[in-house]
């Protein structure tokens, strides 16, 4: 059985399991963007933490596409929720990009589940950077609300230089400031042209794991590199050809005077 939360008249989530509960829960979020790394990570917790298939998100805007898995008669709508509620964990997976004029309104319709929940959320994006041999990505974190605290507990650097986030990762980091949510925005370099694993293991080993407190394997990420890299290869090509804002990555802004 589903029931429908509602958030406006334009936005809402839609309940799938009822049964599942959540208490302050952490919502992070793989919306597609540069090197893919948010979506990597995100699908990788999903199948390897096996969590449950929670909601749908059917907020103003979003395409009215089904998608199906291989080996499976089941649709499902593109942006999802799983949950895991013994570690009151919620991904935010997205198989489609969200476009520049429904941004605004997918984040009102996020960040309203996220207060509403009294939860907390993790955004991830990447900041586009040419791979160099044997050097690892670096991760950077920015903060909403009092949410800065916990990333110098856990000895999460600060940006290295002035940047932006956008896309709609950066309308959700802009939504959750708006109204002084607690928000993580982690931030890793990553390949500006294809899927990048390494990049998405980063965010996992050294941002979600600490924040969340939760053992994620990713020994299984590294060793699938190459087949992840081809699975998402095609995605990765239709988010450089789609609008530039449809995209989340972090960018440097350097002053001129």
């Amino acid at each position: 059985m589903r029931t429908l939360a509602q958030v406006s008249d334009m936005e809402s989530v839609t309940i799938h399991d009822e049964d599942v509960a959540l208490d302050r829960p952490t919502l992070v979020e793989g919306l597609p963007g540069i090197g893919l790394v948010g979506k990597i990570a995100v699908d990788h917790m999903v199948e390897t933490l096996d969590m449950t298939y929670y909601a749908s998100i059917d907020c103003e805007g979003l395409p009215r596409i089904s998608v199906y898995e291989d080996g499976s008669r089941d649709l499902r709508p593109p942006v999802r929720l799983y949950a895991d509620e013994s570690r009151d964990l919620v991904a935010l997976q997205s198989d489609v990009p969200v476009s520049a004029s429904a941004a605004s309104d997918f984040a009102a319709c996020i960040t309203e589940w996220i207060t509403d929940h009294d939860g907390t959320a993790i955004y991830m994006s990447g900041l586009p950077k040419q791979k160099e041999a044997d050097r690892i990505p670096s991760l950077y974190g920015v903060a909403t609300g009092d949410a800065g605290g916990r990333l110098d507990e856990q000895d999460i650097d600060r940006p290295a230089e002035r940047g932006a986030v956008s896309g709609p990762t950066g309308a959700l980091l802009y939504e959750a400031g708006a109204r002084d949510v607690d928000a993580f925005g982690l931030i890793v370099e990553s390949d500006p042209q294809f899927p990048d694993p390494e990049a998405a293991r980063i965010l996992v080993e050294r941002g979600i794991k600490p924040l969340t407190d939760i053992d994620v394997a990713t020994d299984d990420l590294v060793e699938r590199a190459e087949e992840i890299s081809e699975q998402k290869e095609q995605l990765a090509q239709r988010m450089q050809e789609a609008d530039p804002d449809e995209s989340s990555q972090a960018q440097s802004i350097r002053m001129f005077q």
